[in-house]
């Protein structure tokens, strides 16, 4: 069993959280320990995995993530008004080969998945959401992933794998199970125009970083359909991270990032969530704990809702456009949008019901002027394809 392979939490990590007040995460936590062995995973809500993997890092580690540090920091912190139960099943130690560790990775992700487990994976480098995403064969087609990164990570197809070629593998490797792609937060001078033509032809979505702080709703629908969030941390502006030296000075501040983080958990299809690229310094430890903590903020907040399972917790708008009529649904508990798509789509819809795409209500005014979002016509013609 894959579990097998989990090496339990430091022991430096469990002696200090017996010195932590009872409100604290760290007296929370349910930990694989040395002692005590693996937690039980039954009622778990949210499992903490540590993933100590580098090698197809694409700018080489000068040193190994201490994720027992950024355990450290998330430890400190107090719990919300929670009613989940969180597991830290340890780290994943590097197989012989990275596709040992890759398989580990995988079955991990795949088997708590099965369970109805979120896991969030804190790992160096970002390859490690190939695994992730691969951990869906078998259980659920037509992935939706997000990435919040400064770079789309396409890289060379004919490059190995790598931190900065992930991607292009995602995108071409069998079986096939994405149905879109997402980037928030690129910044055009680290990709080239090739990679920005990419997107376009695939029809995939991409957010400028200026585009997103200005707005920083803008990224909610997205990360409402997202199955995978993962996020690169040198998305993140230098300084906030302790300035270390393979991260910009251009990138989200702190808060832009935690509250993208408590929208990715919000989203109730979102079944991994993925921190990654940080290195060593105790501000960065700080920083990466606090967006974990806003996650799992943001997963008990979660909502189960759709318009066509309780109309009566709805609005519903209609919109007279060019294509034809466009249908909007507003929650009146959470004040979320949707739009349904035109039946040009919905008959490629297997389930059989009109499908819905999230939207924002600035969407909806806009379209009451006639301008409807790029993004759904990409989304029209994906269907078609």
């Amino acid at each position: 069993m894959a579990f097998d392979f989990l090496v339990p939490v430091a022991d430096k990590v469990i002696a200090h959280c017996e010195l932590l007040p009872s409100q604290s995460l760290g007296k929370k936590i349910h930990k694989h320990t040395k002692k005590d062995g693996l937690p039980v995973l039954a009622m778990a809500s949210i499992a903490i995995i540590g993933v100590n993997e580098a090698r197809n890092a694409y700018e080489k580690k000068a040193e190994a993530l201490d994720i027992s540090g950024v355990r450290l920091e998330l430890y400190k912190l107090m719990v919300g008004n929670w009613n989940s139960t969180i597991l830290d099943l340890g780290d994943v130690e590097p197989g012989e080969s990275v596709s040992d560790t890759y398989f580990v990775v995988k079955e991990v992700v795949a088997s708590l998945i099965e369970e109805d487990i979120l896991p969030i994976v804190i790992g160096p480098t970002q390859d490690l959401t190939y695994p992730c995403y691969r951990a869906f064969d078998g259980l659920r087609n037509m992935i939706n992933l997000v990435n919040i990164d400064n770079r789309f990570d396409f890289g060379d197809q004919e490059e190995l794998i790598s931190s900065n070629s992930y991607m292009s593998k995602i995108i071409t490797d069998q079986p096939n199970n994405l149905f879109n792609f997402s980037n928030i937060g690129y910044q055009s001078y680290f990709n080239s125009q090739e990679e920005i033509d990419l997107m376009q032809r695939l029809f995939f979505d991409a957010y400028r970083l200026g585009e997103v702080t200005s707005d920083i709703t803008l990224v909610e629908p997205l990360l409402r359909n997202a199955h995978i969030v993962s996020l690169d941390a040198r998305a993140i502006r230098a300084s906030e991270m302790g300035m270390l030296n393979n991260f910009s000075p251009n990138g989200f501040t702190g808060r832009e990032i935690c509250a993208i983080a408590r929208y990715a958990g919000i989203s109730e299809k979102l079944a991994v969530f993925g921190v990654f690229e940080s290195e060593n310094s105790n501000q960065s430890f700080q920083l990466l704990a606090q967006i974990i903590w806003y996650f799992i903020e943001g997963y008990n907040f979660r909502v189960q809702e759709l318009p066509y399972l309780n109309k009566e917790a709805f609005t519903k708008y209609i919109v007279p456009s060019d294509l034809e009529e466009l249908v909007f649904y507003k929650s009146n508990l959470t004040e979320r949008w949707w739009v349904e798509v035109p039946s040009i789509l919905n008959s490629y819809n297997k389930n059989e019901m009109p499908a819905l795409l999230p939207c924002t209500k600035a969407d909806y005014v806009e379209a009451t002027n006639q301008n409807i979002p790029e993004r759904w016509f990409k989304a029209f013609k994906k269907g078609l394809n």
